[in-house]
């Protein structure tokens, strides 16, 4: 997996589209809906903690977990009231004690494209999570991967900064390879990062073997920010999931 050096100082420019404090809301009404609002949450590649932010405002205790130390070092520059940041893949999470809630949000679930290391990271989670409570997590579908990302190139221009974003997917593997090319104006001049980065398809079935074997029970899929199942041109899924 990237640890998003350079992608980490325009992360938050590229995703301004994301309404984070609505996400929020649809989240807490899971938590509502299947058990309790959490008060101490893990959000699992909280990046640069936009979600942690949001989750605290709502008197959450918070940690937040990425394995990126640049997209940490951005968070840490938010309001960290509440929150605390630790530096972790999923696949090695190690708490200090137990939460009573857990995310793992914006398709990161797709990240890890290895299936052995993301078995290993529902593991983990579940290992630190309390009896009888949640993890909710999202993905992106096979048809975002294939219809959407596929093997199309996006052109993003925000301010100062002008994206490349290029996708190459391959079918036979469910993994869709994505290359970044950041064209940043700083001093007067354009200069250029570059980010590379891939993510897997998990369908239901898989999914749903992966966190029983971690010891969770999956109660729920949805749709993007609903209640109802899934259509055929979602592209993205949420999956409720209770550790028993």
């Amino acid at each position: 997996m990237s640890s998003y050096i350079d992608f980490a100082l325009y992360y938050d420019a590229l995703t301004e589209d994301v309404d984070y404090k609505a996400r929020t809301e649809y989240l807490c009404s899971l938590f509502k809906k299947f058990d309790r609002m959490p008060t101490l949450l893990l959000d699992m590649a909280c990046g640069t903690g936009n979600f942690s932010c949001e989750f605290a405002k709502k008197g959450m205790q918070v940690i937040g977990v990425d394995v990126s130390s640049d997209m940490l070092s951005v968070a840490q520059q938010k309001n960290t009231e509440n929150i605390m940041y630790l530096c972790q893949a999923a696949e090695e999470l190690e708490l200090y004690g137990t939460v009573d809630g857990a995310v793992c949000l914006l398709d990161s679930v797709n990240h890890i494209i290895e299936k052995d290391v993301l078995q290993t990271a529902f593991q983990k989670i579940a290992l630190f999570l309390e009896k009888d409570r949640l993890f909710i997590f999202d993905a992106n579908t096979e048809y975002k991967h294939k219809e959407i990302l596929g093997n199309n190139n996006f052109i993003i221009e925000k301010d100062d900064v002008f994206c490349a974003w290029q996708n190459f997917y391959d079918e036979g593997e469910k993994i869709t390879d994505i290359v970044i090319d950041i064209f940043a104006e700083e001093g007067g001049r354009y200069n250029r990062y570059s980010e590379e980065f891939s993510e897997r398809f998990y369908n239901d079935a898989t999914l749903k073997i992966m966190l029983g074997k971690a010891g969770f029970c999956l109660e729920a899929v949805y749709g993007e920010m609903t209640t109802e199942s899934p259509k055929a041109d979602s592209q993205r899924v949420y999956y409720v999931a209770r550790k028993v």
